[in-house]
């Protein structure tokens, strides 16, 4: 997901607003259950205009790992206010099986299951989503009904294992008034009139997903099919009162999604839609059909780089997915910089530097305010890691990674990690371990001082030029140590210059390098390839 610019401050405003009335406890560093993994979610939901209330029947397919009698899905009871979600059976191969809810939780007392049985169970229920699916009107004051599950927020309308370590297919069957439109995961499989003056809309995903981009969108649409690319359809879903503004500006995911194909590799779902919402994200990268703000349309493209953000995430972060949401960096670090990566294969290396700088600088300013490493796992409030470590920080440790290994085998490195995850989950660990095995170097040092530990290099440089030589003095004011390499450009009186590469590895270090020709100054970084932060720079008399 991408906080717009023009939301700057709507991600902050957000966390205190949801902190009200969510409750996101960290849950198992891993994965949420041994006992059970999710095949496929059916979810056949009945949306009205006469109220909030939504009635659901899920059919949820589960496949046994060890012998159970008892397990939990996610979901959150009838609360106080009104809100939540009661249920009335649970059935397994058409009887009745006992059930409790609460603590969010629904617990199914089921007849006993070995290893590797795979069962269906179907819940029904109903009630007005607390948070989750948001019922509400959009800015031109029409009912619209959005599902924005991100973290850990489908459980407050779907029965489901809400983390993203179990993946699952899923199938939408939506009964609404007529005059909506259905935008869903996966292909559209049927659209039929009812007697009853309503429409069911079906849905349907092959692929296996984390129920965080597990979602339904609900409203009128103008909708636009662009073109293929590489058999993909595109289209674009927007309000109709802004039809000509929203056509123009999602237009902009056809060389984006090119770019994504032709570097990482075939598109991971079975069709692209980009759709104006109401989801309090700027965007939101529901797999196959990405959420945007509905403040995103102007008509002028200002979120091309939002629109590149959310279809990189389709590769990073719904198909290979976080194991857990600490690592999340695997999926925000990775969109954003790849977001820079399409603006420099478009628009130029100096539109990417501009990009990488400004990110360095956003990343360099968060660490004043928050001592934290990029994989955090003291977190409680997943939406607290939301933060530019997982973003920015976290697209600065790939752009040295690239630095490291070369264009060429960065690129295979990246393949290979997508190829080796895809519709699976990973850890940090296992991105370094691709790495490891594709290029041969050792990694270990690097992860653990730019991912799993806070803080980045505070560098003071001191230089002299005499008697041909040019003495460089670093030193390292930050706390922690740092081993990473240096590129220096030193410019001479004639005019030329040259970049040389210096290995800094300890807290205070002196360097001298042979010149025969006389030095005029130097400058650190030249071509923004470190993730640092530059205290001081001066000639020594």
């Amino acid at each position: 997901m991408k906080n717009m610019q023009l939301k700057k401050n709507f991600l902050v405003a957000s966390l205190f607003l949801t902190l009200s009335f969510l409750t996101l406890h960290a849950q198992n560093n891993n994965k949420r259950s041994a006992s059970i993994d999710i095949i496929n979610y059916t979810f056949k939901l009945t949306l009205s205009d006469s109220s909030n209330v939504i009635n659901g029947m899920a059919d949820v397919t589960v496949k046994f790992k060890k012998p159970t009698t008892v397990f939990s899905l996610d979901f959150v009871e009838k609360q106080s206010d009104g809100t939540g979600m009661s249920v009335s059976s649970v059935l397994e191969g058409g009887k009745q099986i006992p059930f409790t809810q609460e603590n969010n939780q629904l617990q199914l007392n089921i007849i006993p299951a070995k290893p590797e049985d795979i069962k269906t169970y179907t819940i029904a229920y109903q009630g007005i989503p607390q948070d989750g699916l948001i019922i509400s009107k959009n800015k031109y004051g029409d009912r619209t009904f959005f599902g924005d599950n991100w973290p850990d927020r489908a459980k407050n309308w779907l029965p489901v294992v809400d983390h993203p370590s179990d993946k699952a297919t899923v199938e939408w069957d939506i009964i609404a008034p007529p005059y909506y439109q259905t935008i869903a995961n996966g292909i559209l499989i049927e659209k039929t009139n009812l007697n009853n003056n309503q429409t069911l809309t079906r849905w349907k995903m092959e692929e296996p997903i984390p129920t965080k981009v597990m979602v339904i969108g609900v409203a009128r649409f103008a909708t636009e099919y662009l073109k293929e690319v590489n058999n993909i359809p595109i289209s674009s879903w927007v309000y109709p009162q802004d039809r000509d503004n929203g056509f123009k500006d999602y237009a902009a995911a056809v060389p984006i999604l090119e770019f994504m194909i032709s570097h990482v590799g075939p598109y991971p779902f079975e069709k692209l839609a980009n759709v104006q919402s109401k989801t309090r994200y700027g965007g939101m990268e529901n797999a196959g059909n990405i959420f945007y703000n509905e403040n995103s349309v102007t008509g002028n493209g200002d979120h091309e780089d939002t629109i590149a953000h959310e279809i990189a995430h389709q590769w990073f972060g719904d198909s290979a997915s976080e194991l857990n949401w600490y690592h999340v960096w695997l999926s925000e670090g990775f969109a954003t910089y790849f977001e820079n990566l399409f603006f420099e294969n478009q628009y130029g290396r100096d539109s990417f530097v501009k990009k990488m700088k400004a990110d360095r600088e956003k990343a360099l300013r968060y660490a004043k305010q928050s001592q934290a490493p990029i994989v955090d796992t003291t977190v409680t409030n997943y939406l607290m890691l939301l933060n530019p470590n997982s973003y920015e920080k976290g697209s600065w440790v790939l752009h040295m990674i690239r630095k490291e290994l070369g264009d060429d085998l960065f690129w295979k490195c990246m393949q290979t990690y997508y190829n080796t995850y895809k519709y699976g989950n990973a850890l940090t660990q296992d991105l370094e371990h691709v790495i490891e095995r594709v290029s041969g170097k050792n990694f270990s040092t690097f992860f653990k001082q730019w991912v799993f530990e806070s803080g980045h290099p505070k560098l003071d440089v001191a230089w002299q030029f005499q008697a041909n030589t040019l003495s460089l003095d670093v030193k390292q004011i930050q706390n922690n140590q740092f081993n990473f390499p240096l590129d220096v450009k030193i410019n001479y009186a004639d005019g030329t210059n040259d970049i040389t590469t210096i290995q800094v590895s300890e807290k205070s270090q002196h360097i001298n390098i042979t010149s025969k020709k006389n030095v005029s100054s130097i400058e650190l970084d030249p071509n923004t390839w470190l993730f640092f932060e530059q205290m001081s720079l001066k000639q020594k008399i």
